[in-house]
Formats: C-alpha cells, sequence, structure tokens
C-alpha cells in the first residue's frame, strides 16, 4: 500500500469516526447505524456484555437510547489514532461523552476509551466492530473510574 493510499484511507476513517459523531449529537440515529457492517458487533458501555447484529445496527436501540437524554448528546473526540491496511483498519481514542439525562438538573461528562475495527465495503470504510471502557478502582471498591479526564 502506498503512503498516498495509507493517507487516504486514514482521512476517510477520520471523517466516518467524527461524521458518526456528529450525527449521535444531531440525534439522526438512522445515520449513526449507517456506518456498521450488517454484521457489526458491540462490546460498549452499557450491558450486556456483547451485543451482534441485528440488535446492534439497530436505529431504534439507538432512538431508545437518545430519548433518554433532555437535549443532545455531545462527543469529543482525543487522540484518534488510525491503522489501516488493505481492507482492515483500526482505531482507537478517547472519547468524552457528555448528557443531560432526562429529568436530571445538571448533566453529566465522562471520557471512556474507544477502538474500533473497520471493513472496508463497496461502500467505503465501515465499522465492524466497537469496544468501549471505562477503567475501574483496583482499590477493592470496583467502582467505574468515570471521574478521570485526560
Amino acid at each position: 500500500m502506498t503512503e498516498t493510499a495509507r493517507g487516504r484511507d486514514e482521512a476517510e476513517i477520520r471523517h466516518l469516526v467524527q461524521a458518526q459523531a456528529d450525527a449521535l449529537h444531531e440525534g439522526d440515529a438512522d445515520r449513526t447505524v449507517a456506518w456498521y457492517t450488517p454484521d457489526f458487533v458491540s462490546f460498549n458501555l452499557a450491558p450486556p456484555l456483547a451485543v451482534s447484529a441485528p440488535e446492534s445496527v439497530s436505529a431504534d436501540g439507538v432512538r431508545e437510547w437518545l430519548a433518554g437524554f433532555d437535549g443532545p448528546v455531545s462527543y469529543e473526540i482525543r487522540d484518534l489514532e488510525v491503522e489501516a491496511g488493505g481492507d482492515v483498519a483500526f482505531c482507537r481514542s478517547l472519547t468524552r461523552l457528555s448528557a443531560v439525562p432526562r429529568g436530571a438538573a445538571e448533566p453529566f461528562a465522562m471520557w471512556y476509551r474507544q477502538t474500533l475495527g473497520l471493513r472496508r465495503t463497496a461502500e467505503g470504510w465501515r465499522i465492524a466492530h466497537e469496544h468501549t471502557s471505562t477503567p475501574f478502582y483496583m482499590d477493592g471498591s470496583l467502582r467505574s473510574a468515570v471521574d478521570l479526564e485526560p
């Protein structure tokens, strides 16, 4: 793969990651899931441990999640690293989620870790796997360390 092709792939993947974050902020569930492959698998922050297609690519599930907030959900993507080669790629970032839970007076904000596995498809790069996590305190409390900041 040439450096030019690698640079194009990286730019396309960076655009995809930002476009998906923008879709979530705008409350556009259909556009949010449009970036997933039909066999997308998610290991995300909310239970269960894994969610597979078709449930994982459901715009209705995203709409239901978004309905739990008053106003927009904001995302900040930081330290995005992209590695692409051939028809597969992965990227990792620190991501800040901020929103006002329905009925709450104040917003919450938390940073978490995100890793995406991508495949090149006929439609371009698509997300085949997503893994999000928060560290937890190793002091015996097992509390999620959602108060950390980069």
